[in-house]
């Protein structure tokens, strides 16, 4: 769950980033996408971390 989370919060965050840059849509959407992928992998990481501690 935690890396749906962290995916889409990444992907939100990437698009604002470009959108406030005054990018073009194709900017938005990599953007996002790039962001998306960093937010999942920190998410996959998090989740890992988090089963082998517990």
């Amino acid at each position: 769950m935690i890396v749906i989370v962290t995916t889409l919060l990444g992907g939100g965050y990437g698009a604002f980033l470009a959108r406030r840059r005054g990018g073009n849509r194709y900017d938005i959407a990599q953007y996002a996408a790039v962001f998306a992928i960093i937010g999942g992998l920190i998410g996959l990481i998090a989740a890992i971390w988090l089963q082998r501690a517990g």
